[in-house]
């Protein structure tokens, strides 16, 4: 797919500049694509579109029965092209084509439906009474102006989360993809320009990092969702903190496993398998931390190296595929990095390593890792690896467990494996996160609200909060005649 072409307010424009964005396939680590990069001129366009959109324009001011309408149109025509919309997926991410329809496109597909369904019952209005004798309308407005900034790991399910609930709230939004991902965020343009939504109402900016900086420091953007790094997160708040506009931010993580000691081992190794090695371990609710009853550490890693050795790895396009590549040559450096850390601090390599995998010569691949008798203070426990990098951490009795997963820097998810779920819930009621999951991992409901404490940010998605994120809250008090 090659596109030299911007979406901007709704209609594809020819970019500011000449400027490309070459997409490397992380498998083969050869090109697929050149597409148009964005620059500072084209934001200015998209931001005056949307602006023009918003001030003047129908969007905002349509019934919200209207505009869900129009997003159930564009979930339609998001159903037709899934298949196309997972392949691009699996080429610019080179996540493995089944995790691509699954997880990286059915899910935000679903999730359209989804928020759909919760602005049917949102209370855009509400009569109340006052305490001094006044009716009190309270109304949900729109915030203005937003712009949506995703990284590359999960690109369908980030832009989606921020996209359509922005909209039913009668925003108009200027999403900025990552570089190593455009291909499915311009596929997702043209389906928008399929839902004949407004002129104005969305934009599509692929960029690099000085794009998104001049994006979210742009005075005519009131709010900014933002995800990736902490580092980055707080660059984004500072930049908003100037002129007091509205920013949520979903950041980084490093999730602890709770494992009781009346939990079973080969279910705990199937569950953090799912919930810590998908996507290559690309995942910012990732359970890396797994921590283990002292005096059944053993049984536990022992299933869990069968789990985590066990894993196939190769070819993204093949269904068999469990675990493909990372997306650049960097973060394969950065993690084999961390796996060297980890072997020096005095962690025990069990399974995995930074060498290749068996039988594959090309393409940026890290064996699936496991270390076991770790310590929460090793760098491998604190900081986020973003790869198959797993620590298994003992714990001496339930409350040192809450105290080991509590003493991070991050507080995004978490999770207890149990036999008794009255005490996993008990356990949950006692970790500082903003998600977390009894017997499982945290799973993407769409009626649940997603975000993080801490480091890994404030807000929240999904849910009937994910569409509050955009809404102004104004109270009008009328005396009674």
């Amino acid at each position: 797919m090659h596109q030299d072409r911007l979406f901007i307010g709704g209609a594809w424009m020819a970019p500011g500049t000449d400027a490309r964005i070459e997409v490397v396939s992380p498998s083969t680590e050869t090109p697929v694509a050149r597409v148009a990069a964005a620059a500072p001129a084209d934001v200015d366009d998209a931001v005056a579109a949307a602006r023009a959109a918003f001030d003047t324009g129908p969007w905002p001011r349509l019934d919200p029965g209207e505009r869900i309408a129009a997003i159930r149109r564009l979930a339609e025509c998001y159903g037709e092209r899934r298949t196309e919309m997972a392949e691009l997926i699996t080429s610019e991410l080179g996540a493995p084509i089944g995790f691509a329809r699954r997880a990286q496109v059915a899910l935000p597909w679903s999730m359209i439906t989804a928020f759909c369904d919760l602005a049917e019952t949102y209370p855009w209005r509400e009569v109340r009474p006052g305490r001094y004798g006044s009716d009190l309308h309270v109304l949900r407005e729109p915030i203005g102006v937003a712009a949506a900034v995703v990284p590359w790991n999960m690109p369908q399910f980030l832009i989606i989360t921020k996209l359509v609930p922005a909209l039913l709230a009668g925003c108009s939004v200027i999403v900025k993809p990552a570089p190593e991902t455009p291909l499915n965020a311009l596929l997702l343009a043209e389906l928008i320009a399929e839902a004949d939504l407004p002129p104005g109402v969305v934009s599509v900016l692929p960029g690099g990092r000085e794009l998104s900086e001049y994006l979210v420091g742009h005075p005519g953007v009131d709010k900014v969702s933002f995800t990736g790094s902490t580092g980055a997160g707080k660059a984004v708040a500072a930049a908003c903190a100037t002129d007091l506009r509205r920013v949520s931010l979903e950041l980084g993580g490093k999730s602890a496993a709770i494992v009781l000691d009346d939990a079973d081992p080969a279910t705990v190794a199937t569950g953090i398998r799912s919930a810590s090695l998908s996507n290559s371990g690309q995942i910012c609710n990732a359970l890396t931390r797994v921590l283990v009853p002292a005096g059944r550490a053993d049984e536990f890693t022992d299933a869990l190296a069968a789990e985590v050795a066990g894993l196939t790895v190769g070819d993204p396009w093949d269904d068999a595929t469990q675990v493909g590549p990372l997306v650049a040559q960097r973060q394969q450096d950065r993690v084999r990095e961390y796996i060297d850390v980890g072997r020096r601090e005095g962690a025990r390599l069990v399974v995995g390593g930074p060498d290749m995998p068996d039988g594959i010569d090309r393409g940026w691949y890290v064996r699936p890792t496991l270390f076991a008798e770790a310590d929460n203070s090793m760098r491998i426990a604190r900081e986020e690896i973003f790869g198959p990098v797993l620590v298994v951490i003992p714990y001496t009795d339930d409350d040192h467990a809450v105290t080991i997963a509590n003493d991070s820097d991050y507080g995004l998810a978490g999770s207890v494996f149990t036999a008794d779920s009255d005490r996993g819930l008990a356990v949950a009621h006692r970790i500082r996160t903003g998600t977390f999951g009894v017997n499982q991992g945290y799973t993407m409901d769409p009626f649940a609200p997603f975000g993080g404490v801490k480091n890994s940010g404030y807000g929240r998605e999904l849910g009937r909060e994910g569409i509050d994120g955009y809404a102004d809250t104004k109270s009008i008090s009328v005396a009674q005649t």
